[in-house]
């Protein structure tokens, strides 16, 4: 194992309810908060209104910011900065997935400085300064309820950036099972493909004697294939929606690193750069270019992707060699996710290879693109290749 610092603030109310702990997390009465949501489903589901009751407990002013994408837009974050600006806002609360916490994040922080927004998130000017957030998730998939990260798309220049900054962790997230009764099938899909990915990149990473953190995430992992195609016969299943929410948390809010060099986010880098072009379902595009990723890295070392298949999907290794182990384990990935209803091809999206080149050029937008292996353009052209 590594050396590692642990740090997570966010105060998790988890459980059935809990948004009547709203004025108590806000702490102060008569702020000036902003609610930013999507599209408004929350108005259709009763949320939006259990949200204003305990607001309005609160003496809080309520300023909206509503349309946030599936795929958060920078013009959105402006918006957002410049209510906060002209109104004086005191914090913000999200209310919805992970795309509206993102947003939020990046709102956070473009309040507080002068300049362009784009700016922070490209690492142009330091982020020094945010806004209070707090979230009530809607949708079990990002994990962004409980940790420092955002992915904002630049429409104008088709770019699509992950950032990070210890100053937009939720002081708290509200995580109540039912608020998320009313997504619909394809977008619990999509939350469970995520979900599981951010587990499986912790997964794929190079540090030696780590059984406890790989044990967790292997668990979490059978977790997600036993209750997933349940929760797909029972979307308002309490305790399957429960189960999900809590692994869509813990899939990426900083625990499954300990101890480890954090594991291999190329697939996100690939996704990212995919969805900035085409505006595709993150999940959905996950779902594609994970079992492809797998297939591309066990051609060099298939030791991991051995590993993943005996001990996550029970695959029988006797007599077989470690690469055809590892070929039937990113087939049983591959095939579970296909049997939730995910999509297995680019061309499901009616994709082709004619911006591929565009699509490696933004996978390298930032320098270093895998750590489990570091991948080069024709590498990344191989995956998209091979998920075509």
């Amino acid at each position: 194992m590594n050396t590692f610092l642990q740090y997570n603030p966010t105060r998790l109310l988890f459980g059935e309810n809990q948004i009547e702990q709203l004025p108590e997390e806000l702490g102060e009465k008569n702020l000036k908060v902003l609610v930013i949501y999507g599209g408004g489903s929350i108005k259709k589901n009763g949320v939006y209104d259990n949200v204003m009751r305990e607001l309005n407990k609160a003496e809080a002013t309520v300023f909206e910011l509503s349309g946030v994408e599936p795929n958060p837009r920078l013009t959105t974050v402006q918006r957002g900065v410049d209510i906060c600006k002209s109104e004086g806002i005191d914090f913000l609360l999200a209310v919805g997935g992970g795309s509206v916490i993102d947003c939020t994040k990046a709102i956070a922080i473009g309040a507080k400085y002068d300049g362009d927004p784009w700016d922070l998130i490209t690492q142009k000017a330091p982020i020094e300064a945010a806004l209070p957030i707090g979230t009530v998730l809607t949708l079990a998939a990002t994990g962004s309820e409980m940790n420092n990260v955002s992915v904002i798309s630049n429409w104008e220049t088709k770019d699509k950036l992950g950032w990070g900054s210890p100053l937009v962790y939720p002081k708290f997230s509200v995580l109540d099972p039912t608020y998320t009764y009313s997504v619909p099938e394809n977008q619990t899909i999509y939350g469970i493909v995520d979900s599981m990915s951010h587990a499986l990149e912790h997964y794929f990473h190079r540090t030696n004697n780590t059984p406890m953190i790989d044990g967790f995430i292997e668990s979490l992992l059978r977790t997600a294939i036993e209750t997933g195609p349940k929760l797909l016969e029972d979307l308002q299943s309490f305790k399957h929606r429960e189960t999900m929410m809590y692994i869509s948390t813990t899939a990426f809010n900083g625990t499954l690193m300990n101890g480890t060099d954090g594991g291999d986010w190329a697939t996100h880098r690939i996704e990212h750069a995919i969805s900035a072009i085409y505006d595709i379902p993150h999940g959905g595009g996950l779902a594609i270019l994970f079992p492809n990723w797998l297939e591309h890295v066990l051609e060099d070392d298939p030791s991991r992707v051995k590993q993943l298949a005996v001990n996550v999907f029970g695959i029988d290794d006797t007599g077989k060699s470690d690469r055809e182990v590892a070929k039937e384990g990113a087939q049983a990935l591959r095939s579970f996710w296909n049997s939730l209803g995910a999509p297995s091809r680019l061309a499901d999206y009616e994709i082709d290879d004619q911006e591929f080149d565009a699509i490696v050029e933004k996978t390298f937008i930032k320098p270093g693109v895998g750590t489990y292996k570091e991948l080069d353009p024709e590498n990344v052209r191989d995956i998209l290749e091979r998920s075509k």
